[in-house]
């Protein structure tokens, strides 16, 4: 049965609050635990940008993107980030553009609230140059759209979102409810992001901004110092249950039902997004006195940090854009490399005018919480 967008019913007027509570209490407190480990995290932005990275694969692959983070980063390294001929490139592309999307909306946010024209301007790099570069990148949809198997009609749809004509009106009522008094802000979160995805006001990349406006409300709100938090992992792993929460919003108006999943999910993703960070800044201060016995150099701290902004990276970049004189920056790469216990291995061996690719496996491995380099 096709399920129709729930006009006239939101913002939603009948929570069942005694369901919710058990679950409110223990999200807000494990945000605020993140948000402190955030807070002993020098300039979080360079430590943890692995893990926005990983964010994007995460969330692209729940649209069905195959590319992996190692696959993404050498892509990086490459060089030629306008490359599309193969599937899984057009994958990568759609990857970094999710990435640079949010640090587009970051940048806006020192300007604007958190609002639509935050929203279609965040949309616009989000589609820019990549496989829905042809469906009005920053524009809302002025025709019908649906949820549902490829090539199926809009009679054979899983879900038909709100119609075009509706919906000016719909993201009006949207953005007022990002600024309304509510009784708690992790459920508003939930609320927002699941009209949000019932709206769908574009054409495509709905499911990526709408993960995306997560961590925006989080540092909007002032629940987050720095926007790093990283919900796609949980959303991937139960891709089934939030899907079908999403559609009981509209189908049966379980409002509730859907604000407990994201709880939940907010919840499960603080804990391993905390344990994650705190990892990554222990590895930091691990390496960081590592780095000054085995280098004896003063540029020892600027390496580490080009090493964990880019943990998988062309020898040539680290050479041309670290800001360290090109001999002492060739052999900080050679002693790291080349001693025992390596902080960096070679991905892919030099050849002819092609560098050296890089890898910081340490690093990698505690973005993908599991030892894959």
């Amino acid at each position: 049965m096709t399920v129709l967008y729930h006009t006239d019913g939101f913002p939603p007027g009948d929570l069942r609050w005694p369901e919710l509570i058990p679950l409110i209490g223990p999200a807000n407190a494990a945000v605020a635990r993140y948000e402190g480990v955030l807070h002993g995290i020098p300039n979080p932005n360079v430590l943890l940008s692995p893990l926005t990275s990983q964010e994007a694969v995460l969330s692209s692959r729940i649209e069905g993107t195959q590319a992996t983070l190692g696959e993404v980063l050498e892509y990086e390294a490459e060089g030629d980030q306008t490359d599309e001929s193969t599937p899984q490139k057009a994958d990568i592309r759609e990857v970094l553009n999710y990435r640079a999307a949010l640090n587009e909306a970051l940048r806006l946010l020192n300007d604007l609230p958190l609002s639509q024209r935050l929203v279609r301007q965040t949309h616009a790099v989000l589609m820019q140059g990549v496989r829905g570069r042809n469906k009005s990148p920053g524009e809302y949809r002025r025709v019908p759209n649906w949820i549902g198997p490829e090539g199926c009609t809009i009679d054979e749809a899983r879900f038909v979102p709100c119609s075009a004509n509706e919906l000016p009106g719909a993201m009006q009522a949207w953005e007022a409810y990002i600024h309304a008094d509510a009784p708690d802000k992790l459920v508003q979160l939930a609320v927002l992001h699941a009209e949000f995805e019932a709206i769908h006001p574009f054409l495509d990349g709905n499911g990526r901004l709408g993960r995306l406006i997560v961590p925006l409300f989080l540092k909007f709100k002032g629940l987050l110092s720095s926007p790093n938090f990283y919900l796609s992992e949980f959303l991937e792993r139960n891709r089934g249950e939030y899907y079908d929460r999403l559609l009981a919003v509209s189908r049966d108006g379980d409002w509730t039902g859907w604000c407990a999943f994201f709880l939940r999910a907010i919840i499960h993703q603080a804990e391993a997004n905390e344990k994650k960070a705190q990892a990554i800044h222990a590895l930091y201060n691990t390496r960081k006195d590592w780095m000054v016995e085995v280098t004896r150099s003063q540029y020892s701290g600027r390496a580490l940090d080009w090493f964990f902004t880019r943990p998988i990276f062309a020898a040539s970049d680290f050479v041309a854009r670290v800001d360290i004189p090109k001999p002492t920056a060739n052999r900080i790469l050679r002693e790291v490399r080349d001693c025992e216990n390596p902080l960096l291995t070679v991905l892919r061996p030099a050849s002819g005018r092609r560098a050296a690719v890089l890898a910081f496996p340490e690093l990698l491995n505690i973005c993908e919480g599991r030892p894959a380099f």
